[in-house]
C-alpha cells in the first residue's frame, strides 16, 4: 500500500478515536441519573432506532479516509459509568467500494485495544431487525479493556456490536452499537454486560 495511503487510513484511525472521546469528554459533564429510563429514539436520517436509556448527545463529523470525506454520526447517553453510544457511517457513490477496509477498520481499533482479535475475541450471538421486521443475527464482543492509571491497575468493560446494511439508491450504513463501562472492578465483561441494563439497548436495535 502506498504510503500517503497509509498516512490516510491512519489518520482516520485517529479522528475516529479523538471523536469518541470527544464525546466521552462531553458526557462525562452532563449531570446523570442513577435509574434507566428507557425509551425509543428514532434515528430517521441515519436509518435506525433503538432503546437508549437515557436521552442520548450528539455528535456529527467529517473523517477523512484516501481522498474522500466519510460522515459519521455518533449518539450516546451516560448513566453513572456507562456509555452507551450508535456510530452510524454513510458511505455513497463510490464510497461503496471502501466497506470492507472501513468496516474491517474499526473492529481493530476496538479489538485491538482489548488484546484481541474477530476469531479469539469472547462472543454471543444476538439478533436485530432489518427494514423488513426479519430477524437478524449479529455477533455481540465482550471485551476487558486495560486502563492505565496513576498507582492503580484498572480496566474497562465493552460489548459492541457491528451490522452493515445496504440502502438501495442510498449506498450503505455502517453501524457500531457500544456499551462501555468506564470503571470497572473484577466484574466479568459477558456476565455483566448481558444482564437488564444493557442487552435492550442491543436487541431493540432496528433497522429503518
Amino acid at each position: 500500500m502506498p504510503t500517503n495511503k497509509r498516512m490516510r487510513q491512519g489518520l482516520f484511525r485517529a479522528k475516529f478515536a479523538q471523536a469518541l472521546c470527544l464525546i466521552a469528554l462531553a458526557l462525562g459533564v452532563v449531570a446523570c441519573s442513577p435509574s434507566l429510563n428507557w425509551r425509543t429514539v428514532q434515528a430517521p436520517e441515519e436509518g435506525y432506532s433503538t432503546l437508549f436509556p437515557a436521552k442520548p448527545d450528539k455528535l456529527e463529523r467529517n473523517l477523512p479516509f484516501q481522498d474522500q470525506e466519510i460522515h459519521q454520526v455518533l449518539q450516546a447517553a451516560k448513566i453513572d459509568d456507562d456509555i452507551y453510544s450508535v456510530s452510524s457511517i454513510h458511505l455513497v457513490g463510490k464510497q461503496v467500494e471502501f466497506l470492507p477496509k472501513i468496516l474491517e477498520q474499526l473492529q481493530l481499533n476496538v479489538l485491538s485495544r482489548a488484546g484481541v482479535n474477530l476469531q479469539n475475541a469472547l462472543t454471543q450471538e444476538t439478533f436485530y431487525r432489518n427494514a423488513n421486521q426479519q430477524r437478524m443475527v449479529a455477533k455481540n464482543y465482550f471485551l476487558e479493556i486495560p486502563v492505565s492509571e496513576k498507582n492503580n491497575s484498572a480496566h474497562q468493560l465493552m460489548r459492541v456490536m457491528w451490522v452493515a446494511s445496504t440502502v438501495e439508491n442510498d449506498g450503505v450504513w455502517i453501524y457500531q452499537l457500544t456499551v462501555l463501562r468506564t470503571r470497572a472492578s473484577n466484574e466479568d465483561a459477558k456476565t455483566i454486560l448481558t444482564n437488564e441494563a444493557f442487552s435492550p439497548f442491543f436487541e431493540e436495535f432496528k433497522l429503518d
